[in-house]
C-alpha cells in the first residue's frame, strides 16, 4: 500500500511492518500506540523504524492512518492501570505506619 508520511511516499505492507518490528522491544507507551503481533508499540517508534526518519519529521496521526489502513489495531492512549481501593481504616493505618488487622 502506498502512503505518505512526512511528505514522502512509502510502499508499506503488513508483512513488511511485521518483519521490521520483529525482535524490537517496545518502548514505554505514554500516548498513541499500535498493536503489532502481541506487542503494543508507541506510534512514533513504529514510524521511525518503518520510515527510517527522525521522529520529529512526522506526526503520530500519519502513522496511525497508515497502520489502520494496513489492518493493525491502533489505540488513542495506554490502558489505565487498575486502581487498588482499600478500606478507610487500612488507608489511615498505612498512613500512620501501623500494621492493619483485617477484620
Amino acid at each position: 500500500m502506498r502512503c505518505v508520511i512526512a511528505r514522502y511516499p512509502f510502499d508499506l505492507s503488513k508483512s513488511g511492518v511485521l518483519a521490521s518490528m520483529k525482535g524490537l522491544a517496545p518502548e514505554i507507551v505514554t500516548g498513541e500506540s499500535v498493536t503489532i503481533g502481541r506487542r503494543r508499540y508507541p506510534v512514533k517508534q513504529v514510524g521511525e523504524v518503518v520510515t527510517r526518519q527522525d521522529r520529529r519529521d512526522f506526526t503520530g496521526s500519519e502513522v496511525i492512518r497508515a497502520m489502520t489502513r494496513l489492518g493493525f489495531t491502533c489505540h488513542a492512549r495506554p490502558d489505565a492501570a487498575p486502581v487498588r481501593v482499600s478500606a478507610p481504616l487500612q488507608t489511615s493505618s498505612a498512613l500512620l505506619g501501623a500494621a492493619c488487622l483485617d477484620g
